[in-house]
């Protein structure tokens, strides 16, 4: 099949997958069974558009013409085939999990939820294969509406409010300061294709680029810079497969995507670099790193803490994009890929120790590691990655990103990419450690410790481990944020494609 057979195709699959679980919708075990079928295939089709491209004639599909001279199409570059790909393979991996977290949770509207999930997948996907400014937006703006539902899928008041929250800040950015930006870039340039280099000719003042800047990177709300943040952390409220969905399949990956794009195909490195609204907006993620660290640290809530994370972790991608230097871009690029799988990790055990305890607090993990070891082993795992330890993947994309900063000249902001670093260790290392190492309080008959009135008795602690489902999709992607680590070389080629 050719690569234009394959583009052709390749949101045709989510969407036909959306169709088919809504009617099979009275068998569970044949609609979950659909889900994993069209997710491996369309994960295939991924990685057979990226072993056939061509980066200097990419196929173009158009969709739609709505406007003389402006379309819906899409056209394959290589950070969008990087993130097709991350969000193809979590797919079917978070399906993998939400069958068991759904079921052992007693989840209702679950074809609900999988019917959406796959609609999120087909707006992602849109998302990715872009070819132009006005394609990316339409979808963007798709992507919000199709996990509104999965946000607000508990139906209680707080999911109610949670899901005003997330569609105001969402969609209130989007329109009233990416479509304006967007539009205004047009009426510069003539063009919303992404082109390599950017868009903007000679002499386009700087001022007004910089101010073009600013209202794309404050109007991609789902990059959750700071104050455009609040969402994030309201969204926790939703099931644990949808906290996955947002922090690494789809929704933030967006975001950060978004602002890539923009900063390489609309901009330009080289004009990133002179511009002096791309070095405030540095310093705003500088901030953003380090207040959404400081604010994880003082989290009970265990996704709570996960969520100011992610916040944190988001801002190094787009701090990457405004140093205007290759190597800041290659980091960010490759950190979309390594948060994606250290923090899916994270968030899968805290839904397993959900699932298997009813704990939401990081105060009630103490001891819990001797009775959910493969969990407790996985969020070690994960942990290390997001805070970029070897031998974990998150250790290249934060090499890189420290080395952008260093060809930027930016001592500052290297320092605080170093100061983030150990804050990650303190606001996340200190929960393996509270699980393998200290007693558990919550009760005696499944302590792992034993009770101080009876030091005389040893009794076996009881594995009360996850569903199998949930530990199946915790080992996949706890074995990926290590093998992104021993074999980087196909990530690194797609980044250095992006920053050529």
């Amino acid at each position: 099949m050719s690569a234009e057979a394959i583009l052709q195709l390749l949101m045709f699959v989510p969407l036909l997958c959306a169709v088919c679980i809504v009617a099979t919708r009275r068998n569970p075990n044949v609609r979950e069974g659909v889900t994993l079928v069209f997710g491996g295939v369309l994960f295939a089709m991924v990685v057979t558009l990226a072993a056939k491209m061509s980066w200097d004639n990419p196929p173009l599909l158009v969709l739609a013409e709505p406007f003389p001279g402006l379309t819906l199409a899409l056209s394959p570059e290589p950070l969008g085939i990087l993130f097709a790909l991350i969000a193809s393979f979590l797919w079917p991996v978070t399906a993998i999990y939400s069958i068991g977290y759904m079921r052992g949770h007693g989840e209702s509207n679950q074809t609900r939820f999988f019917a959406c999930f796959a609609l999120s997948i087909t707006a992602t996907i849109g998302i990715a294969m872009a070819a132009n400014m006005l394609t990316l937006f339409v979808f963007y703006e798709l992507l919000t509406l199709a996990t509104f539902p999965l946000v607000t899928h508990a139906g209680t008041p707080d999911a109610k409010r949670a899901g005003r929250i997330y569609l105001g800040i969402l969609m209130g950015t989007s329109v009233a300061l990416m479509l304006l930006a967007t539009i205004w870039t047009y009426s510069i340039t003539g063009t919303l294709d992404f082109t390599r280099g950017g868009v903007f000719p000679e002499g386009t003042d700087q001022g007004v680029m910089s101010v073009l800047l600013l209202l794309f990177i404050f109007g991609t709300g789902k990059a959750a810079l700071m104050p455009f943040h609040r969402w994030l952390p309201a969204a926790m409220v939703a099931p644990t497969p949808v906290s996955a969905l947002l922090h690494a399949v789809a929704v933030v990956k967006a975001g950060v995507f978004t602002v890539l794009k923009v900063a390489v195909y609309i901009f330009g490195i080289d004009s990133i670099a002179d511009l002096k609204g791309a070095h405030f907006l540095s310093y705003v993620a500088a901030f953003t790193i380090l207040v959404a660290s400081v604010i994880a640290m003082s989290k009970d809530n265990l996704k709570a803490r996960l969520a100011y994370s992610t916040i944190s972790q988001l801002a190094y991608i787009v701090l990457g994009a405004m140093i205007g230097t290759s190597a800041g871009v290659i980091g960010g690029s490759m950190h979309i890929a390594m948060h994606a799988f250290g923090k899916i990790t994270l968030f899968f055990c805290a839904g397993a120790i959900l699932v298997a305890t009813h704990r939401k607090k990081v105060s009630q993990l103490d001891g819990i590691g001797k009775r959910m070891p493969l969990t407790m082993a996985a969020f070690t795992i994960g942990a290390l990655s997001i805070i970029g330890l070897p031998p974990m993947g998150g250790t290249w994309s934060k090499w890189m990103l420290i080395q952008g900063t260093l060809d930027a000249g930016a001592w500052v902001l290297m320092a605080v990419l170093m100061i983030s670093s150990l804050l990650n260790i303190a606001y996340l290392l200190v929960i393996p450690a509270r699980a393998f190492f200290a007693c558990d309080k919550e009760g005696y008959e499944n302590s792992p410790c034993l009770h101080p009135d009876a030091r005389d008795h040893s009794e076996e602690v009881e594995i009360d481990e996850a569903p199998t489902a949930c530990l199946i999709a915790i080992g996949v992607t706890a074995v990926g944020c290590i093998a992104l680590f021993i074999f980087p070389d196909g990530l690194f080629a797609l980044a250095q494609e992006v920053a050529r």
